[in-house]
């Protein structure tokens, strides 16, 4: 990226090719014409120069709008569908898809639905590419139109109900595979910043509360801690009714029977009370509080590959 003052933000191919793209910029700037431009070298050639090998890079050069960030800051999962080859009508056209991920038979799918109505009978067909999609990409959709298509996938979230000591280290293994964290607990001796300075967000109230100010999406993943039905059981009440990929609650089996029955009593289904993985973690022997957590988080990874 780069400003009219040719300010460079970032780095192409650490020198090769910045003075083109610079150019071209200038030249896309004054007309609002975006290219695609094409570089490569042989491999026998790049010795020459002071390159280590060849290659080639294809770089699309288009002025920023203000419609990009306003999609991303939504924090939704989706796609940004360019057009970089086509008709002059439609060549640096965006198009913009929101998505809502479900499971089928235990598969991972996603529902696409567009934010942007530019043609309807292009959005069609994006529409019935798109779940094939797996990765961001070049697209040929005809002869004439070719696309980018940029996956955008909503930050995952690992909500903690106790503030316990496995939720400490939690907390660090959630951070480190790449999950904003959330810890609640009602008890302001455990959620305080003294224990959780690495945590993203520190709720301090009761469930019932607590989630009225948490979103809860199918990126996200719930773990209840505090052992005690008084804290956990309205939590589950709460998260067996949203779309969560992942709950799970600590206890053994007889403490987790006990906490089936409870729900069974108050009117859930098997199929929700299902949802629960509990005892939490998978079975790696694990007994020490960082030992629990990392159980926990594999589970967690686990359950979010399921295809």
């Amino acid at each position: 990226a780069f400003s009219p003052t040719q300010q460079i933000s970032g780095s192409v191919s650490g020198g090769c090719v910045e003075g083109a793209v610079i150019s071209a910029g200038q030249e896309v700037l004054q007309t609002g014409i975006p290219q695609l431009l094409h570089f490569g070298v042989a491999d026998e050639t790049a010795w020459n120069i002071g390159l280590a090998c060849g290659g080639e890079i294809w770089v699309w050069v288009e002025k920023m709008t203000t419609a990009v960030a306003d999609f991303l800051t939504q924090n939704q999962s989706g796609a940004i569908v360019t057009i970089i080859r086509g008709n002059d009508a439609l060549l640096g056209q965006k198009l913009f898809f929101s998505a809502k991920a479900h499971r089928d038979n235990g598969t991972k799918k996603k529902n696409f639905q567009s934010t942007d109505f530019l043609n309807p009978q292009l959005e069609q067909e994006i529409l019935a590419i798109l779940p094939t999609v797996e990765q961001s990409q070049r697209y040929q959709l005809n002869n004439e139109i070719e696309l980018f298509i940029d996956l955008f996938q909503l930050a995952p979230t690992l909500i903690i109900v106790g503030g316990g000591h496995i939720s400490i280290p939690l907390v660090t293994l959630a951070q480190t595979v790449g999950y904003r964290t959330i810890v609640i607990d009602p008890r302001r001796a455990f959620a305080n910043p003294e224990r959780f300075p690495h945590a993203d967000k520190l709720v301090a109230a009761w469930p019932n509360k607590a989630f009225q100010e948490v979103l809860i999406t199918e990126s996200t993943a719930v773990v209840l801690l505090t052992h005690d039905p008084k804290i956990d059981d309205p939590a589950l009440h709460i998260v067996l009714n949203s779309p969560a990929f992942y709950i799970g609650a600590l206890g053994s089996k007889k403490t987790h029977a006990a906490r089936k029955q409870r729900l069974h009593d108050t009117g859930f289904t098997d199929d929700q009370i299902n949802r629960i993985h509990g005892p939490i973690g998978l079975n790696i022997g694990a007994k020490a509080p960082a030992e629990i957590a990392l159980a926990i988080i594999a589970q967690i990874i686990q359950q979010d590959r399921i295809e």
